[in-house]
């Protein structure tokens, strides 16, 4: 009996796994509701502790995400000029310009103009890599956008507040969160996970360490949503009638986006997982990155992080919706053609 013990464990686990990936939506929702429990009932300085988990869970999970994309083959994704090309049209032509359209609809609170700006002009480069991984999206690709997403968002980011808000917004951003995160979240994640697999083919140490990653996908998904939602609910309850106005301009961002998104895709004449990942890129936003930067802005702005959070809040909901719908929205180039007709 004590010889299978190892491999009824081993199998224990894999049907574990597969139940977690299985049911992983459902897993979400439940720790999203769970985070909103703890958020509301624990005692005052605890969100600000959990608030700490997030940089690191976030990171443990990207590093988990990018263990699954070959990088042998990323090189195929580097040369995708047309993926490229539309990922960044996306984002920094037509994004901006749905932008203009929906501050239109915002009130005169500066610091909910400024809240709004900073999380909708910034394209996420974390966890959209999961989210679009689930709904079937080209992985690698968004992988390989990510480091130009985010330098690009650098540069771009004071440029679209002097144009929409003028100079006095514009001077008040710095670029070290957006360091900070691109070297946590992007570069070391990303290194590690080149590094692991470079080195599984010769160490089974570094294969185990893949093993175990792909296992903790779920749930470090699961804390992922735990720490962000439970650490800043209670800044939104306290704070929602100041920033309620924003929900419907966040809910009309991702309808408006998905729409843009998969007319580009088509246009463009990308096939599925491509339009995936291109859909899906448009519409989330680096919510976790500009955080920081929110809460590092002077007091007359204090409103503009629970403006981000609202954000983040909505846009989880809305990815959990986009897993079901952007892959059926999305139809391959062959269900598109128009059949054949038939012989007489």
């Amino acid at each position: 009996m004590s010889v299978s013990r190892p491999h009824t464990t081993a199998s224990s686990l894999q049907r574990a796994v597969h139940a977690a990936e299985k049911h992983q939506i459902a897993l979400y929702l439940i720790a999203i509701a769970a985070a909103v429990a703890f958020g509301l009932a624990a005692p005052e300085g605890a969100g600000a502790s959990l608030e700490h988990a997030i940089e690191p869970v976030l990171a443990a999970l990207l590093f988990a995400t990018f263990l699954q994309v070959p990088f042998l083959d990323m090189a195929a994704s580097f040369r995708d000029v047309r993926f490229l090309g539309a990922v960044l049209g996306l984002n920094f032509l037509a994004g901006p310009l749905v932008v203009w359209g929906l501050i239109q609809f915002l009130g005169d609170d500066q610091a909910v103009l400024v809240g709004v700006l900073l999380v909708l002009l910034t394209p996420c480069i974390d966890y959209v890599i999961v989210f679009s991984g689930l709904a079937g999206g080209a992985e690698d690709r968004l992988v390989a956008a990510a480091p130009l997403l985010m330098l690009l968002q650098l540069v771009l980011l004071p440029v679209y507040l002097y144009l929409f808000v003028g100079s006095d917004l514009a001077d008040i951003v710095e670029p070290g969160p957006f360091l900070h995160a691109f070297i946590v979240l992007i570069a070391i994640p990303l290194g590690l996970a080149a590094l692991t697999q470079a080195l599984s083919r010769r160490f089974a140490a570094a294969k185990a360490v893949e093993a175990l990653m792909a296992a903790l996908m779920v749930p470090l998904m699961m804390g992922t949503l735990f720490a962000v939602v439970g650490s800043q609910v209670s800044d939104i309850t306290n704070r929602f009638g100041d920033v309620a106005g924003t929900i419907p301009v966040y809910v009309a961002w991702f309808v408006v986006m998905a729409a843009v998104g998969v007319g580009l895709g088509r246009v463009t004449s990308l096939d599925r997982p491509r339009s995936i990942a291109l859909v899906f890129s448009g519409a989330t936003r680096n919510s976790l990155v500009v955080l920081p930067l929110a809460l590092a802005l002077p007091d007359a702005y204090s409103l503009a992080a629970v403006v981000v959070v609202t954000q983040t809040l909505v846009e989880l909901v809305a990815m959990v919706i986009f897993v079901r719908v952007v892959p059926v929205l999305v139809r391959s180039r062959r269900d598109r053609e128009p059949a054949a007709p038939r012989a007489i």
